[in-house]
């Protein structure tokens, strides 16, 4: 079965279509560290987006597109992350119920979160099995709508507005880089870029210790991320199929970091920006700091992709 990917009216048209429910997030610039870098780095600060995470875009347009028959049930999802916040936030805003399957081990401040917005949360056994047998109960007992975190059209389309708004606004880039997990804001990225301005190179960022996607990439076929160790919560997940497509087409490169790495770049984020960033929003720039040659003398774009750190926890 073969679903064509959006095409850039359609994600201009998901832009239009979310307006109510994101924020047009800043690009903000660090003299400091664009000179320890070596290069001019742009930040497209999503860390200050509606639910502290890009994750507001895919799931609103998601939500938005639902038809009245599917939105009268509600939707569903598992997630113990910011997918889940932003779900529950986006049912809440548009008046309907939402369903989310979170492992009995997710942090308490992600489980707060969800429950503030609105989510009725369902608790589970910690493994992708146990999630994946509450989901489909929940859907069968509920007739709730399932939206994924990332291997979806409608959620791809929606992660693509946050390039087409840097884009817009710092139209002379030469790279932007943008962490991959499940892999729906790289994929959104590379073809809002590809669409935008097919010049601009687009480069994935992963921690060492998730680093599924670089396997895939340098394989060229899919290989599943097993047993992920990375203080870079959200990077743990799978990389999905139909942005591993994507990525194939339109990434020109994915990048690693060490924790240590990702570490540093986080406080470097906070000691000289002074903003909250969580660790896998850190990781492009750590990558950067990694392969300092590369980047030389270019203009940068980094999508600082959210910033729901537990404070209780930072690593320094």
């Amino acid at each position: 079965m073969k679903i064509p990917f959006p095409s850039l009216s359609d994600i201009q048209a998901a832009h239009e279509r979310i307006q109510p429910f994101i924020h047009r997030t800043p690009i903000m610039t660090s003299s400091a560290i664009s000179e320890i870098a070596g290069c001019e780095i742009f930040f497209k600060c999503e860390n200050f987006q509606k639910v502290g995470a890009f994750k507001a875009r895919g799931a609103s347009n998601a939500v938005v597109k639902l038809a009245e028959f599917q939105k009268s049930k509600g939707v569903a999802t598992h997630s113990s992350g910011n997918h889940a916040a932003a779900l529950a936030r986006a049912a809440t805003v548009a008046g309907i119920p939402s369903y989310i399957v979170m492992p009995s081990n997710a942090p308490e401040i992600k489980k707060k979160a969800v429950k503030g917005y609105g989510g009725i949360i369902i608790e589970c056994e910690p493994t992708l099995e146990a999630r994946e047998t509450a989901l489909e109960e929940t859907v069968k007992k509920t007739g709730a709508t399932f939206i994924p975190p990332y291997d979806n059209m409608d959620v791809i389309e929606g992660q693509a507005t946050c390039a087409l708004e840097l884009i817009e606004d710092q139209e002379d880039l030469d790279v932007v880089l943008a962490p991959v997990g499940g892999g729906g804001l790289l994929g959104g990225t590379s073809l809002a870029a590809h669409y935008l301005n097919p010049n601009i190179e687009v480069i994935g960022t992963e921690p060492q210790g998730a680093d599924d996607a670089f396997q895939s990439f340098h394989a060229n076929k899919l290989i599943p991320q097993t047993a992920p160790n990375t203080i870079a919560d959200g990077l743990r997940t799978s990389l999905g199929a139909w942005n591993f497509k994507l990525i194939q087409a339109y990434v020109s490169d994915i990048l690693l970091a060490s924790d240590s790495q990702i570490i540093d770049a986080m406080h470097l984020i906070y000691e000289r920006m002074k903003i909250v960033v969580e660790p896998s929003c850190a990781v492009p720039l750590a990558a950067l700091l990694a392969d300092q040659d590369r980047f030389r003398g270019k203009k940068v774009g980094i999508i600082l992709s959210g910033g729901n750190v537990d404070l209780g926890k930072l690593p320094f």
